[in-house]
């Protein structure tokens, strides 16, 4: 799209959509580097891209269109064959009479407009949108497959046949409807942005759900006899024994397609009706994530980034099975990986590939343990390590002597909160002292789905609620915590009672495919061990000790956070409660 430097310079002066001395400034260095100012703007993120692209709709005196939350019509979407659609980045959303609307990011390209007026005989009306209103409504081309694919199921599940020897698992796994349903399964996955896909056959039928933000959902139900078809294929992907039933396998296989990129995590396990599939999805292509956009604010983000530049000490994550503990890991190693550090990493197994990080996978039937991975890794010049899971005393001892001894540990611990994560590690073995001049600070944390923006209501709690509330947390210290709170603070007066304040809970729309939540964020209790508290640990303190000293230090339990991230919008007490109660 041809829009002149000068011409785009004079618009955004006469505007004030950005800074007049940034924007000279930029002009500058366009003209003298011979590029387009507008990439230039955005890549310094003077102007976002949305008001950018309604400045040049403006320019060339066109319609802009933002289609991010629209819904089109099959009939109208698909006039346009998704093909052309992906390459040309061009779609259509609105038919009157013989005109066409079409959206488009470079509305100029004449040549695109004339073949489609060519092969829908319509007169073409052109629109200006941004990349990520193209993004959205191509992954509606998607949805429409799945109507597409509801009958690949019954049609082609009846053309499988079941084998079970070794030459027929082969035939089976080589099979077009078996590939076709495979296929369906992964790409229905990836596109409801699930985190885990379970195949569990059953007596008569083969069941498959999806983990869609932390909470499982049927999918979709199969014939049994595509179960040994099923399994045999993603044996193949996964380079597995295909002669294998008795045992447990693990692999990995990924792909990469439209801009994506997939890691599958396989398990398969024997079960009584035949072998269940676990497959866990990893998105390789995801930009890095920050602490801030996980949910981490105020004094508990400030401790986290102060402590994590330390040159040494132990930085312990702490929750149940599910609870983002490894995100947050590799999070913090996102943030110190630099090229003046070394960073080595002992997994079991290895999530995310991360450039420029050593990453060990634990074997323990070669000896490759834990403790053993860490000994040698030691001996590897690291400045910084990531042990995966610290599971028993020896790799505990070695991660604290390390920690002593110049280097950053980062790891993970099972257990319910912050506080008691110090009695715990005593428990297993580790000296107090070592504990108090060894760990820095200790994130404990929950997720809780996020509440659909679109479609969230709001209501205030009556005097029953409060009640049950008040049977679980000191709703009278959490009050007062909210009301210190920078963040939800602002939107609450200090009179304000809990009757007073409004509250949001799920409904259900199109975008959030009727659930009335979308997305995950966490919810965290940080706790930094400083003298006083190195004192208590020393003198074998309990939880309850170092919970209360920790309170008394500005520490925000995990209840509280949650409820700020209540109060603020965000998320539901019912998701509170479901990830707090012990």
């Amino acid at each position: 799209m041809k829009i002149e430097n000068t011409q785009l310079k004079d618009f955004l002066l006469d505007s004030n959509l950005a800074d007049k001395e940034k924007v000279n400034e930029l002009y500058a260095q366009a003209t003298q580097q011979g590029k387009q100012l507008g990439d230039l703007l955005l890549q310094q993120d003077v102007i976002k891209e949305v008001e950018l692209r309604k400045l040049y709709a403006y320019i060339l005196g066109i319609p802009f269109v933002s289609l991010e939350k629209e819904t089109i019509p099959t009939d109208i979407l698909q006039i346009i064959p998704e093909p052309i659609a992906k390459k040309y980045s061009i779609v259509s959303f609105e038919k009157e009479g013989n005109n066409l609307k079409v959206a488009m990011i470079n509305p100029e390209d004449l040549q695109t407009i004339d073949f489609i007026r060519k092969k829908t005989g319509l007169k073409i009306v052109p629109c200006l949108t941004s990349d990520e209103s193209i993004r959205e409504v191509l992954k509606q081309y998607e949805k429409s497959l799945k109507a597409e694919f509801g009958d690949i199921i019954s049609k082609n599940s009846e053309d499988v046949a079941g084998g079970e020897s070794d030459e027929d698992l082969e035939k089976i796994a080589q099979d077009l409807p078996i590939i076709r349903i495979v296929d369906t399964l992964l790409k229905h996955a990836i596109l409801q942005s699930a985190s885990d896909i379970h195949i569990e056959p059953d007596e008569k039928e083969v069941r498959v759900r999806y983990r869609i933000d932390g909470v499982l959902h049927d999918a979709m139900i199969l014939p049994k006899q595509v179960i040994s078809g099923l399994v045999a294929r993603i044996k193949v992907l996964t380079n597995l024994k295909l002669d294998e039933h008795r045992l447990p396998q693990d692999g990995r296989f990924k792909i990469e397609k439209d801009g994506y990129r997939i890691a599958f995590r396989v398990s398969i396990l024997p079960v009584f009706d035949g072998e269940k599939i676990v497959m866990r999805l990893l998105d390789e292509s995801s930009k890095g994530l920050t602490l801030e956009k996980m949910g981490l604010t105020g004094n508990s983000l400030e401790v986290i980034h102060r402590e994590i530049k330390r040159p040494n000490g132990m930085i312990l994550v702490t929750g149940p099975t599910g609870s983002g503990k490894t995100t947050t890991l590799y999070t913090v190693m996102d943030i110190l990986n630099q090229p003046e550090v070394n960073i080595s990493t002992v997994e079991d197994p290895v999530e995310y590939r991360m450039q420029k990080v050593n990453q060990t996978q634990v074997n323990s039937k070669i000896g490759m343990t834990f403790a053993a991975a860490l000994r040698s890794l030691l001996r590897q010049d690291p400045d910084i390590i990531m042990v995966g899971e610290i599971r028993d005393k020896e790799t505990m001892e070695i991660a604290l002597h390390a920690a002593m001894t110049g280097h950053l540990v980062l790891s993970t611990l099972h257990t319910n909160s912050a506080a008691g994560t110090l009695p715990r590690l005593t428990d297993m073995g580790a000296e107090p002292f070592l504990v108090a001049s060894t760990v820095n600070v200790i994130i404990a944390q929950r997720l809780v789905r996020k509440l659909c923006p679109d479609c969230r209501v709001d209501y205030k709690l009556n005097e029953k609620e409060i009640k049950t509330l008040e049977a679980t947390f000191d709703m009278a210290e959490i009050l007062r915590t909210i009301k210190k709170s920078p963040q939800a603070g602002k939107k609450i007066k200090e009179k304000d009672s809990w009757n007073d304040i409004v509250f949001f809970k799920p409904k259900g729309c199109e975008q959030c495919h009727n659930e009335g939540y979308r997305g995950r964020l966490g919810i965290y209790e940080v706790l930094e061990v400083d003298e006083e508290i190195g004192k208590l640990i020393t003198a074998n303190a309990s939880t309850a000790e170092l919970e209360k000293k920790a309170r008394e230090e500005g520490m925000m339990t995990m209840s509280e956070d949650g409820f700020i991230k209540i109060v603020d919008g965000l998320t539901s007490i019912e998701e509170v409660l479901r990830v707090t109660k012990e």
